[in-house]
């Protein structure tokens, strides 16, 4: 599970060689949001791991500034939740769809359809 915590502050700092306080700094604005034990820990998941490669690429590759990945994390969940409002709808349409379909092929089936061709004969009577 990629949300699942696992990582102490010291391991992640390690791992992404970035300094403590720059994590903690990181988290006061908002940026990435570990999770706490009962102890009040900061745990990090994997998730929040990739956040912090993907603020760092921003910052370091980039040059981007902290209120500028600020502005960017949040327009990418603007996004994220946009993305998803646009898959509720495509179900959403297909399902209603689907639903005139079979209520119109239902339909075919109750009314008989005209005969293709009409003979007409004429009787006379003697």
């Amino acid at each position: 599970m990629a949300n699942k915590p696992l990582y102490v502050i010291s391991i992640v700092s390690e791992m992404l060689e970035l300094h403590p306080q720059t994590l903690r700094q990181y988290e006061r604005m908002g940026l990435v949001t570990p999770s706490r034990t009962v102890g009040n820990t900061r745990l990090y998941s994997d998730e929040d791991i990739e956040r912090l490669k993907f603020i760092m690429t921003l910052s370091k590759d980039m040059g981007v500034n902290l209120a500028g990945i600020e502005i960017i994390l949040n327009m990418r969940e603007q996004i994220e939740v946009l993305h998803a409002q646009l898959d509720g709808m495509k179900e959403y349409i297909r399902q209603r769809l689907g639903e005139e379909m079979k209520a119109k092929e239902a339909e075919k089936a109750l009314i008989p359809s005209p005969p293709k061709e009409i003979i007409r004969i004429k009787i006379e009577k003697e």
